[in-house]
């Protein structure tokens, strides 16, 4: 496993793997990884691609301070982890090597609708740091095929609306992967980390609201669900931001289930102090 701290260097190294007709799979990660992450590695491995993965805590894509000086960190771990993984390269750049002429001057990317809902709507700006960073991330890399966990299903759609932006980025194919999940379907995730033994206990309550939602499609109304799952969270003390239905293919919101179309149940919560996302595709 070779690491890389600098653009310059991992981009010539990256160059010498593509004349020589090897296929680039990328998994961007902000670190602190878990078997989810290990996951699309594995599937990158799969595919036949040379893995690349890059650990960085964008600052742009926090519209909390706290989150972002709170986010975890466990580098040494991360390593010996891909390594086991069987990882081919790692990026770990600092803030200067990604934005080396200030965030000011970094393109900002405009998604439209995707920005105005959900995440984009809670988080202002989140979007645009997710933007910045993909973009400038993936002009490093230069990767075939860029592998995306789907518990941030909104997020995978920004990354995709991306990129069709960039020209040069047409021909790059966009690999969305399973959610993996703990024993009791908890989704995997960073932030797990920084919950109490309390926290942890309940934190499956969001899988288990998404799952109420999947098998009473058609047996009730979802304003119906979406209220029971509300009442649910907050009865043991989590703090619900949105419990959301929409289409899977663009995030329209719908008002009620429409068997006739593939949709995606959205949740999001706050267990103590840590936000936790979740969703899942029904029919």
């Amino acid at each position: 496993m070779v690491i890389f701290k600098k653009a310059e260097d991992i981009n010539a190294y990256l160059l010498n793997i593509r004349q020589k007709g090897a296929s680039l799979g990328f998994i961007p990660t902000m670190g602190a990884l878990h078997k989810g992450h290990i996951s699309l590695v594995e599937q990158a491995h799969k595919n036949g691609d040379i893995t690349v993965v890059s650990i960085f805590v964008n600052p742009t894509q926090f519209n909390d301070k706290n989150d972002f000086d709170n986010y975890p960190s466990a580098i040494t771990e991360d390593k010996m982890l891909l390594e086991a993984a069987g990882c081919d390269i790692v990026f770990i750049p600092s803030v200067a090597e990604v934005y080396p002429e200030s965030y000011a001057k970094t393109p900002v990317y405009d998604f439209g609708y995707l920005d105005t809902i959900l995440e984009g709507a809670h988080r202002p700006g989140h979007f645009k740091g997710v933007g910045q960073v993909v973009a400038r991330l993936l002009e490093i890399v230069k990767p075939d095929n860029l592998y995306l966990g789907q518990k941030d299903f909104q997020q995978c759609m920004v990354i995709k609306d991306l990129a069709k932006q960039i020209p040069q980025l047409h021909n790059m194919h966009v690999k969305i992967c399973p959610t993996l999940r703990e024993p009791d379907g908890l989704a995997m995730s960073s932030r797990n980390r920084r919950l109490t033994e309390p926290e942890r206990a309940v934190a499956n309550l969001l899988y288990q609201c998404l799952v109420s939602i999947q098998t009473k499609a058609g047996l009730q109304p979802f304003s119906v669900v979406r209220k029971e799952c509300i009442e649910i969270l907050a009865d043991k003390g989590l703090k619900p931001e949105y419990v959301a239905l929409a289409d899977a293919s663009n995030l329209a919101l719908l008002d009620e289930y429409d068997t006739e179309r593939q949709m995606v149940a959205l949740i999001a919560a706050f267990v103590g102090d840590v936000r936790l996302i979740d969703n899942m595709l029904l029919n």
